[in-house]
Formats: structure tokens, C-alpha cells, sequence
């Protein structure tokens, strides 16, 4: 007598895989809770400091709500950690001095990576960045900053661009030529206004950021040429929460593995920024 060979539904193979995935996650974010914050456990909400006024990275969309490449990095990061994120609006130069003083738990405001930030805060690398200029439609390129030797630019306090002009300077001076002059803005807005309305030669900000604006407003702004400078980038955390930059890194390098990272950079057409898939 033959007997039959008993095959369970394909119904519960998948009803025990998709178990199976739900514990995996489940285990995921108790692990993740074993190492962050009680603060944050408890709230459940993981809150970003943030420059929220400097396209694409992070800015406001008409309905005053943050987006960007960043923004939607961190709402996947607190996701794959279970929390929700949240984002406060801070000038640039106050970021490092607002998450020292409590009022978020991490940085995530395209923060270049740079030995004096890491003397205070630790970093998480999550993509490279890179520097140019912003120009009024039609004017020449620039070859680099020393081109805008006895010109005004305009930046950002406490930017990268506002030290590479400072470094430009220097080097100006040794070839006894006249600096450039640096006028520095708390916010995007005003420095990019500065060049609408050809108050400076130049609006020194993120390669980035120039891209996003020539190609939103082509008959007002173009980019100054190819970009001077690259640099790594990174979330800043507090060195007092080493179990808070433990858990971004892990949940950093999921949305790596899983695709979600690419996509938000594919999104965004800036996948020459993205860090090297592992």
C-alpha cells in the first residue's frame, strides 16, 4: 500500500516565513533599544538637529514641511530603529553647540567630517560631499576660488566654503593678489539672494546645493564650473551616547544592504555622492 506524501500549503510556508521575518524584526528593534538612549526608548522618537534651508539636502516644501535627501534618511534610519523621527530647525553654526546642549540626539545636516568637529562630537560617515559655487546666469566659470581674487562671495558662518575662501586668501596673498571678500550669511536664503541681485561675484556653498538651484531656476542661476573639493559626511552623535552612533551605524548600513539608501540618492541625482556599497 502506497502511502501519500503529505505536503503542507504553500500558504503556510509563506505564513511562516513572513512570522519568521516579523521576529527577526522584532528581535532587530530590541536590540536596537538595548543600546540607545533611555530618553529616546521611552519617547519612541529619535530627534535630528538640522539646517532645514539648503536644497536638496534638507529644506521646506511649500506646505512648510521638511524634505530632502537627509530628511528621508532619517525618517528610514529611526524607522529601521522603530522610533520616529523628528527634525528641529537650527542655523548651521548652532548645530554642534544644540546637540552638545541636549536639544536633539544626533546631527543630520550634511556635516563634513573635519578633526576639529571630531574633537566634540563623533561622526558617521553616510556619503561624500563636494563644493562649488553658485553664479548669476551667463557670467564666467570660475576655474576655482582664486578666480574670484578682488571679487565679493558670499557663504554660510561656519561652512566649509567660508575656510576654503579663507585658504584661498592665503594663498592670494603669497602671489600678491588682492583676497576675495567674504561676506558671510546665517542662511542659505540670503547668500543665494546676494547673487540674484549681483551683490557678489559668487555664492561659495555644497556642489550639491549649486546643482539644485541651476537646474531649478536655469535663467537666474548656473553652476560656477566642476567641483574643488570633495569630503566625507557624517551624522553627528554626542561622544556621552556611543550606544546611540552603535545603533545608526547598524541601522545605517541595513538601509545600505536592502536598497533603500540607493534609491533615496537615486531619487535625488546624487548617486556620485554615495558611499561605496559593501
Amino acid at each position: 500500500m502506497r502511502h501519500k506524501l503529505f505536503r503542507k500549503p504553500a500558504t503556510s510556508k509563506r505564513a511562516a516565513i513572513a512570522l519568521g521575518l516579523t521576529l527577526l524584526a522584532a528581535s532587530a528593534h530590541t536590540a536596537h533599544a538595548q543600546t540607545l538612549p533611555a530618553d529616546i526608548t521611552a519617547s519612541k522618537t529619535l530627534t535630528f538637529c538640522s539646517a532645514v534651508n539648503l536644497p536638496p539636502m534638507e529644506f521646506f516644501s511649500p506646505a512648510q514641511q521638511p524634505e530632502g535627501v537627509d530628511i528621508e534618511l532619517g525618517d528610514a534610519l529611526a524607522a529601521k530603529l522603530g522610533l520616529q523621527a523628528k527634525f528641529i530647525n537650527i542655523p548651521f553654526a548652532g548645530l554642534i553647540p544644540a546637540l552638545l546642549a541636549g536639544h536633539c540626539d544626533a546631527i543630520l545636516s550634511q556635516l563634513f567630517i573635519k578633526p576639529p568637529r571630531l574633537k566634540v562630537i563623533d561622526e558617521i560617515p553616510y556619503m561624500y560631499s563636494q563644493e562649488g559655487f553658485i553664479l548669476k546666469a551667463g557670467a564666467p566659470k570660475l576655474s576655482g576660488p582664486e578666480a574670484l581674487s578682488g571679487e565679493k562671495a558670499a557663504t554660510v558662518t561656519g561652512t566649509t566654503a567660508t575656510d576654503l575662501l579663507k585658504k584661498a586668501n592665503v594663498a592670494l596673498a603669497a602671489a600678491g593678489k588682492p583676497p576675495v571678500t567674504i561676506v558671510m550669511f546665517p542662511e542659505n536664503t540670503p547668500a543665494l539672494q546676494q547673487v540674484q541681485f549681483g551683490q557678489v561675484a559668487a555664492y561659495g556653498v555644497a556642489y550639491e546645493t549649486a546643482l539644485y538651484y541651476a537646474n531649478l531656476q536655469p535663467s537666474q542661476f548656473e553652476v560656477g564650473g566642476p567641483p574643488y573639493f570633495k569630503i566625507l559626511t557624517g551624522i553627528g552623535v554626542a561622544k556621552t551616547t556611543p550606544g546611540l552612533k552603535a545603533a545608526l551605524t547598524t541601522a545605517l548600513h541595513s538601509l545600505m544592504a536592502d536598497g533603500t539608501y540607493a534609491s533615496i540618492y537615486k531619487k535625488w541625482n546624487l548617486t556620485a555622492d554615495m558611499l561605496p556599497q559593501k
